[in-house]
C-alpha cells in the first residue's frame, strides 16, 4: 500500500511537470513529431530509465496527449498500467565473513576486505574451506578441479579466470563465468564459495567483483563471496604453501592441484535483497463502430523507455556518467504512436475495430511492460487481432530503405504492405514474428505482427542519439505508410489470419544448440520462465508452451536464465535431453532433441 500510494504521488506531482499541451494539427506532420522526440528526449528526461521519476514525466506527457486527442482510458478511469519489476539488488547490513587460521579468528570488514557478489544467495555456512583451483569441472577438455575432491558441506576457495587466461582463445574461456563457477559448487554440495583473484601477471588485480545487478535470480540459498588475496596467503601460509607458488605449479603442469585446508575454516553470512521499483505502461484507445468488430482490437505500439544514464545496455566506451537521452531509441516510436492516435481519433467514427494505443516502459530490461500487458491484458488477447510495434523509426536514409518484421505471422502481411507503399520505400522483410522488440510478447500469444523499423546505426544505445539527428519527414512518411496498413487491418471485414513462422536457425547466435525457448525476463519465479517458444522449433515439438517455468534440463537443476545457458554448453545438436518444466503448479518432463544454430 505504501509503495502504491509513493507511486500515486509520483504521478500527481509529476503531472504539473509535463510541458502545456498545445491543440494539433489531425494529421500527421513533422513538426509535431520532432515536437514530441524533442521533449521525450531532451536533457531533462535523463534518458527515461523505467522505475525513474523522469520515466513518469513521460508517462504524464503520454496520457495527457491521448486525453487531448480524446481517447478513452483501458484500465478502469486511468490511462495507466502499474507494474512493479526489480530495478536491483543490493547486500544488507548482515554480510559477513570470517576466518579461523590456526585456532584464531580473523575478522574481515566488508567492502575492505571482502565483498559479497551480486548474484550470491542469502545463507549462512561455517565450514571447513577446500581450494578447487579455478572451480572447472572440464572432462572434454581432460581437467576437473573437482576430481577425488569431497566439498560436500564445505566452502570452497576459487580463483577467478581459468588454466589459460592469458590465451583469448582459450577453450577453458566459456568456463570462467562465476555464476557458473558458483552453480557448480552448488551442485558437488558445497556450502558456499569465495573468489579471490590470482597472483600470475596479466590475472586480475586487487579490485573486486563489480556490484552490478544482472537482471537475473541469484544463486538461491547459496553465498557467493570475494575475498582480498592476501587472507588467501594467510591461509595458505599456515598450511606450510605460497599461493602465488601453489598457482604457478598449476599454471606450468596444466594441472589441478585442489586440496582442503587442515588448519583453517570460515563463517560467513550472506544477505541480497531485490530492490523494488514501479513503472507504468500509458494506454488508450478509440471504440469501433461496428457492433460486432468493436469488440476486436488492433493494438499499435511503441516503448518509451530508455537507458537512464547508461548501464549495461551502454555501448559508450568512456568512463564518465552520460545522459542517453534515445531520441530514435524510442521516442520515435513513441512520437509515431501519439501521430497515429491523433489522426486516428480524428476519423474515429470510421473505424470498425477499435484500436488500442499502448506505450510500454521496461522494453530495454527484456521486454518487461509489453509483456506484462499481454499477460494481464485490459481485455481478452483473442480479441487482439494484430500487434503494429514501431521502435527506432526516426533515421530513414537516403536509400528510402525499410526494414518490417513479422511479414510471415499472416498470410495478408506481404500484399497489403507493397499495396500500401505509395512512398516507395526500399522494403526488406523479415517473416519472423519473434525478434528483439515489444512486438515479440504479442507474438508468443499468438497474435498476428508487423515490426517498422529503420535500422541500427552509430549512436544506438549511445549518449548520442539526440533529437537533432531524426529525420522527421522520413518517419512522416513512414507513419502515413503506417496509418494507411492499420486503417485497411481496422476496417476489413475479415480479421487476418494468425500463421507459425518456423525460425530461420542460421539467424540466431551465441549457443551452439538451438531449442527455440523465449525467455520471460519479467519472472521472478526460480527456475528459467518461457514466454513463448518458436515455431516449428525443438522446444514447440517437445510440447513446451509459453509460461512453463523450467526447473531441470538433463541432470542440471535450472534456478535462473544462467542455469539453462551454462546446461546447454555442454550439448551438441542432436542431442536428446529430458526437460522438467512446471506447468500450472504441476511437474512435466517432455524429450526435446536438440537443434543446431
Amino acid at each position: 500500500m505504501k509503495n502504491k500510494l509513493s507511486l500515486l504521488l509520483v504521478l500527481f506531482a509529476c503531472s504539473f511537470l509535463s510541458p502545456q499541451v498545445k491543440q494539433h494539427e489531425s494529421a500527421i506532420t513533422a513538426k509535431e513529431i520532432i515536437g514530441h522526440i524533442s521533449y521525450l528526449a531532451s536533457d531533462d528526461m535523463k534518458g527515461r530509465a523505467s522505475g525513474s521519476k523522469e520515466i513518469i514525466v513521460a508517462a504524464n506527457y503520454i496520457k495527457d496527449q491521448f486525453k487531448l486527442f480524446g481517447l478513452k482510458p483501458l484500465f478502469k478511469n486511468s490511462f495507466f498500467q502499474e507494474y512493479s519489476f526489480t530495478s536491483d539488488v543490493k547486500a544488507s547490513k548482515n554480510n559477513a565473513l570470517s576466518f579461523k587460521v590456526n585456532g584464531k579468528e580473523i575478522k574481515l570488514k566488508y567492502g575492505k576486505d571482502f565483498v559479497t557478489t551480486p548474484f550470491s544467495g542469502s545463507s549462512k555456512s561455517k565450514a571447513k574451506l577446500v581450494f578447487a583451483g579455478y572451480g572447472i569441472s572440464a572432462p572434454k577438455l581432460n581437467y576437473d578441479d573437482y576430481k577425488s575432491l569431497d566439498v560436500k558441506g564445505k566452502i570452497v576457495v576459487v580463483m577467478r579466470n581459468n588454466p589459460e587466461y592469458d590465451n583469448p582463445h582459450s577453450e577453458f574461456e566459456k568456463f570462467s563465468s562465476l555464476r557458473l563457477k558458483a552453480a557448480l559448487a552448488k551442485e558437488k554440495g558445497a556450502a558456499g564459495i569465495i573468489f579471490v583473484n590470482g597472483h600470475l601477471p596479466k590475472d586480475f588485480a586487487g579490485d573486486f567483483v563489480k556490484f552490478k545487478y544482472d537482471r537475473a535470480g541469484g544463486v538461491k540459498d547459496f553465498s557467493v563471496l570475494h575475498v582480498s588475496r592476501n587472507f588467501i596467503d594467510k591461509i595458505f601460509e599456515a598450511e606450510n604453501l605460497n599461493f602465488a607458488q601453489h598457482q604457478k605449479m598449476m599454471k606450468d603442469s596444466n594441472k589441478t592441484a585442489s586440496f582442503e585446508f587442515v588448519k583453517s575454516s570460515a563463517k560467513l553470512i550472506t544477505e541480497i535483497k531485490e530492490v523494488e521499483a514501479k513503472t507504468v505502461n500509458v494506454c488508450g484507445y478509440l471504440e469501433g463502430t461496428d457492433p460486432k468488430l468493436k469488440d476486436e482490437y488492433l493494438v499499435i505500439g511503441a516503448h518509451y523507455d530508455h537507458l537512464g544514464m547508461g548501464g549495461d545496455g551502454s555501448l559508450y566506451k568512456g568512463t564518465d556518467e552520460q545522459i542517453h537521452n534515445g531520441a530514435d531509441d524510442n521516442a520515435s516510436g513513441t512520437s509515431g504512436v501519439l501521430e497515429l492516435a491523433e489522426k486516428f481519433a480524428s476519423i474515429k467514427n470510421q473505424l470498425k475495430r477499435s484500436i488500442i494505443f499502448v506505450t510500454f516502459s521496461g522494453e530495454e530490461l527484456g521486454l518487461l511492460g509489453s509483456n506484462y500487458f499481454v499477460n494481464n491484458p485490459p481485455v481478452p488477447v483473442e480479441k487482439m487481432v494484430t500487434m503494429l510495434n514501431l521502435d527506432m523509426i526516426g533515421r530513414l536514409n537516403g536509400e528510402n530503405s525499410l526494414t518490417i518484421y513479422g511479414t510471415g505471422t499472416s498470410s495478408k502481411w506481404k500484399d497489403l504492405l507493397n499495396e500500401k507503399n505509395i512512398a516507395s520505400f526500399k522494403l526488406a522483410f523479415n517473416d519472423e514474428g519473434f525478434g528483439p522488440s515489444d512486438q515479440s510478447s504479442f507474438y508468443g500469444k499468438s497474435i498476428p505482427v508487423l515490426f517498422f523499423f529503420t535500422g541500427v546505426h552509430s549512436d544506438y544505445h549511445r549518449p548520442t542519439d539526440d533529437a537533432d539527428l531524426i529525420n522527421s519527414t522520413g518517419e512522416e512518411k513512414i507513419l502515413n505508410y503506417v496509418f494507411d496498413v492499420a486503417n485497411t487491418i481496422t476496417n476489413q471485414s475479415e480479421k487476418p489470419d494468425y500463421i507459425n513462422v518456423p525460425r530461420n536457425e542460421q539467424s540466431s547466435s551465441g549457443w551452439k544448440v538451438y531449442v527455440g525457448t523465449v525467455p520471460d525476463y519479467s519472472s521472478n519465479s526460480e527456475g528459467f520462465k518461457l514466454s513463448g517458444v518458436s515455431p516449428g522449433s525443438p522446444a514447440e515439438k517437445a510440447g513446451l508452451k509459453a509460461n512453463d517455468i523450467m526447473v531441470k534440463f538433463g541432470d542440471k537443476k535450472i534456478e535462473n536464465i544462467y542455469d539453462y545457458i551454462y546446461a546447454l554448453q555442454d550439448r551438441v545438436p542432436g542431442d536428446i535431453v529430458e526437460i522438467q518444466v512446471k506447468r500450472n503448479n504441476e511437474l512435466i518432463t517432455v524429450k526435446v532433441t536438440l537443434g543446431a544454430k
